[in-house]
């Protein structure tokens, strides 16, 4: 496994696929595009263009929503919380790299709740993670993946955007 990389490009465009279909099937037009920071955020702008969405992406900063906060303490620098859009009513396409225990997942759908009661959250994530904490499931995923707890996986980016796994320090 050790840096071990992924054509994050294939896996994108499949999520893309997937979008498209979700949205199809669910009669869902001009969803909302948020991502979690930080590499969220950079799969955002790519599954936007992908999917020809208009609207700007939402960015996401869930560090105080998270329920480790007080043991994990201030978060490394981060850009504040940017959606410059309303939420109410709308259909939200929720855009991070990983989920595995759940836990960011859920801060985010909290802080997402404080801007308004949105139609639906629709979760897409490149790699799900085998060791869920919370009942959490992506909609959409290109890679349902468990190397190990001695490994994660690292997206780098925006320019060129590529993924990794790396054994954790």
């Amino acid at each position: 496994m050790d840096n071990h990389k992924h054509n994050l490009a294939d896996l994108l465009e499949n999520m893309a696929e997937q979008l498209k279909n979700y949205l199809s099937e669910h009669k869902i037009e001009q969803p909302l595009i948020v991502g979690m920071q930080r590499s969220g955020v950079w799969l955002a702008r790519e599954l936007q263009k992908r999917l020809g969405l208009q609207e700007p992406i939402g960015e996401l900063n869930v560090s105080f929503y998270r329920d480790d906060f007080n043991r994990s303490g201030l978060p490394v620098q981060m850009d504040a919380t940017r959606l410059p859009f309303s939420l109410e009513d709308r259909h939200v396409i929720l855009v991070d790299d990983v989920i595995q225990t759940g836990r960011t997942v859920r801060a985010a759908m909290n802080e997402l709740f404080d801007y308004g009661r949105l139609a639906s959250i629709i979760l897409a994530v490149v790699v799900a993670r085998e060791t869920r904490e919370l009942p959490i499931e992506p909609q959409i995923c290109a890679l349902y993946e468990e190397p190990g707890k001695n490994f994660i996986y690292h997206i780098a980016g925006p320019e060129p955007l590529t993924m990794q796994i790396l054994p954790r320090n």
